[in-house]
């Protein structure tokens, strides 16, 4: 194999055997200098839009040139568990606890034969980067508890008429009028829906579950426990009613950044980004944060955002030096998608995203 030495946007992306990396949805753990980059396992067709294998994890030194670690997290053959073949398993994140030296993924679980209605979240565990990581539990997040934003709202039990409504999903065609709140108080016994997702971990080592609720017409952003396998309850809702997924959140000059998208399923649609002064906001619309032709600006340049890396320096993120992770979905050939990964410049405090048929790292120089 030919040792890589530039980003090439949309490209087929060979790994050390020579195979297109199969990482879809994906994030990158920075761990004793190495980069491993976790992802969605695809197989070919249609049938690739369900977990048939699991978390693929790739390791990079350089992050052109990638060596093939292995499936990090399998599916089970077991009907009765959570992560059964053919279950959707989304978006894998996985970071690192100093405190107790564990590896934690998070993914966005849909049960098997389900399609989007159980909107759970999966977390697993290992001693070792690369995996095996073991499946622990499945959950819907912050089961009875209120968020911080919101603690005197109503949570009594929908009535006669409003579970007719929500049964009826006439609801579901048009957004002015969008049911959040009821849909809040209808989940909140047993925990808030949680699609599209992200990890984020803050300087002060505190680390933070981002996730599509509510029929994704609202994002929560939520603190994790200590050993980050569950949350502590505090939580917060951002931007309801405004339907946010594909969350990415990082960090520069001591405010806090997210990229989202519209939802349109597996089409592209115009990027967001958001800045906040706290985690738990306010957050502030910046708007499209891509530059370029309209047709360029109207999809983000073919892609979905799935993670922010910065790179590393003395102190994370304050280098400002970041790349845009996004994918470039192919639900037709799942395992045909694509990894658009842009640099991340400033204008005005505001990170901006401009295309490059092939760039390398003296771009972020």
């Amino acid at each position: 194999m030919a040792t890589l030495t530039q980003f090439r946007p949309g490209e087929i992306w060979p790994d050390d055997h020579g195979v297109h990396i199969n990482a879809h949805g994906g994030g990158i753990l920075v761990h004793q200098g190495i980069f491993y980059w976790f992802g969605e396992h695809k197989v070919e067709g249609k049938l690739g839009n369900s977990a048939q294998v699991g978390v693929h994890v790739y390791s990079s030194r350089d992050l052109y040139n990638w060596r093939d670690e292995g499936i990090a997290l399998r599916v089970e053959d077991s009907p009765d568990s959570d992560i059964t073949r053919g279950c959707v398993l989304e978006r894998p994140k996985v970071i690192y606890n100093a405190r107790t030296s564990k590896f934690v993924m998070w993914f966005h679980l849909e049960l098997k034969g389900r399609g989007y209605s159980a909107s759970r979240s999966g977390v697993a565990i290992s001693d070792h980067v690369t995996g095996p990581y073991q499946f622990i539990r499945s959950l819907r997040p912050n089961a009875g508890i209120l968020p911080m934003n919101e603690a005197s709202r109503s949570v009594d039990p929908l009535n006669e008429a409003e579970s007719a409504r929500m049964a009826s999903k006439r609801w579901s065609e048009g957004r002015s009028d969008f049911p959040v709140d009821l849909i809040f108080r209808r989940d909140f016994p047993g925990g808030q829906m949680a699609r599209d997702m992200t990890l984020f971990v803050d300087d002060d080592s505190t680390a933070y579950h981002v996730f599509a609720s509510e029929e994704n017409a609202t994002l929560n952003i939520a603190e994790l426990s200590e050993d980050y396998t569950t949350h502590t309850g505090r939580y917060f809702r951002v931007f309801p009613r405004e339907f946010n997924e594909a969350p990415a959140l990082f960090k520069h000059s001591g405010r806090y950044y997210m990229f989202s998208s519209d939802c349109t399923g597996w089409a592209p649609n115009p990027g967001r980004v958001a800045v906040a002064d706290s985690i738990w906001g306010p957050w502030t619309h910046l708007g499209n944060p891509c530059r370029g032709e309209p047709e360029q600006t109207a999809t983000t340049f073919e892609s979905q955002s799935t993670h922010v890396l910065p790179i590393p320096g003395p102190v994370p993120g304050q280098l400002g030096k970041f790349i845009y992770m996004g994918d470039r979905w192919r639900p037709d050939n799942a395992i045909d998608g694509r990894y658009i990964w842009l640099p991340i410049e400033w204008e005005n405090d505001a990170p901006v995203i401009r295309w490059h048929d092939h760039w390398d790292m003296r771009v972020l120089a």
